[in-house]
C-alpha cells in the first residue's frame, strides 16, 4: 500500500476542511507515492521521532501536532524543525499531521479522552457543520455514576498518568456531566457552562480564565501533552481498519518538553 492511501484514509476520517484557519494539517514532508514500510504514530515530530521511525523500519510518521506551522525561509539546521525536515528528507521518511481536523472530528481526540473516563452519551458542544460534516471543538459526556469532585480529579489524574492537575476550588456537588477539550481549551469554558457541564477537562489554560467559575464548574487542567497523549491510538485504529496489513507502531519517545520537579 502506498503512503497516499494511508493519508487518504486519515483524511476521510478527519477531513482537512475541519481544521482551524490558522492550522497546517495534512502532508508536511515527503513523497506519497512510496510504498509504506511501517507507520510511526506520535503527538509531536522531532529528530528523535525520526530516529525512532528509522530504527523501527517506518517510512511514514503520523503526528497530531504539525511539524510545520509556518513557512520555512531557510532549511539550514538552525532549529529543531529545520533539522527534523532535513533528517526526514535525507532518509525518505514522509511526515503527515492530523491536528485540529482530528480535534474537531467525530470519534477524534476529545472522544478518546472521553473513552478513557468511560463517559456515556458523548456529543459535541459548541458544534458546527463543515461541508455537511458534523464537527466540534469540544465534547460532553456523562460519567457512569456521579462522583464527588475530589474523587473525579483523582480519576482523571490516574487515567492520564499526570503528576498534578491544576484545578479551581473543589465543587461542592457531585460531578456527572463532563466537558472535554484536549490541548488548549479555555476558549470553550463559557460553552461548557452553557451546556450544563459539572466539570471541564483541558490541557492548558491561562491564569485569569480560572476566575469566576467557583462552584459553577470544576476545572481540571492536566497538561497539553497529557491530554492528547492517546491520540496515537485513534490513528492506529483508523489505519488498522482502513489499511489492513499496514504495520503501525506507537512511538515510545516522550516528546513532552515540560518536566515536573
Amino acid at each position: 500500500m502506498k503512503i497516499k492511501e494511508v493519508l487518504s484514509a486519515l483524511e476521510r476520517f478527519a477531513p482537512l476542511p475541519l481544521q482551524e484557519s490558522w492550522d497546517n494539517a495534512g502532508l508536511q514532508v515527503g513523497l506519497t507515492e512510496a510504498e509504506v514500510s511501517g507507520v510511526l504514530l506520535c503527538l509531536d515530530v522531532n529528530e528523535h521521532i525520526v530516529d525512532e521511525a528509522l530504527a523501527k523500519g517506518c517510512n511514514l510518521i503520523v503526528s497530531h501536532h504539525p511539524l510545520l506551522f509556518h513557512g520555512l525561509k531557510q532549511v539550514s539546521g538552525a532549529d529543531y524543525v529545520q533539522r527534523t525536515v532535513i533528517k526526514a528528507i535525507k532518509n525518505d521518511v514522509c511526515v503527515v499531521s492530523m491536528h485540529t481536523n482530528m480535534d474537531n472530528a467525530m470519534g477524534g481526540v476529545n472522544w478518546k479522552i472521553g473513552d478513557r473516563l468511560r463517559l456515556k452519551d458523548m456529543q459535541f458542544f459548541a458544534g458546527k457543520t463543515v461541508d455537511g460534516v458534523e464537527a466540534g471543538s469540544g465534547v460532553t459526556g456523562v460519567l457512569p455514576e456521579p462522583m464527588e469532585a475530589a474523587a473525579f480529579v483523582q480519576l482523571v489524574k490516574r487515567q492520564f498518568g499526570v503528576e498534578c492537575a491544576l484545578c479551581n476550588e473543589l465543587l461542592q456537588r457531585p460531578v456527572s456531566k463532563v466537558a472535554i477539550c484536549g490541548g488548549a481549551g479555555d476558549f470553550l469554558l463559557p460553552n461548557a457552562l452553557a451546556a450544563g457541564a459539572d466539570a471541564f477537562i483541558t490541557g492548558e489554560m491561562h491564569y485569569h480564565v480560572f476566575f469566576d467559575y467557583e462552584q459553577k464548574l470544576q476545572i481540571c487542567v492536566i497538561g497539553h501533552y497529557q491530554s492528547e497523549q492517546y491520540t496515537s491510538e485513534v490513528f492506529r485504529d483508523i489505519i488498522n481498519k482502513e489499511c489492513p496489513g499496514v504495520r503501525t507502531e506507537i512511538a515510545e519517545t516522550n516528546t513532552n518538553p515540560i518536566k515536573y520537579y
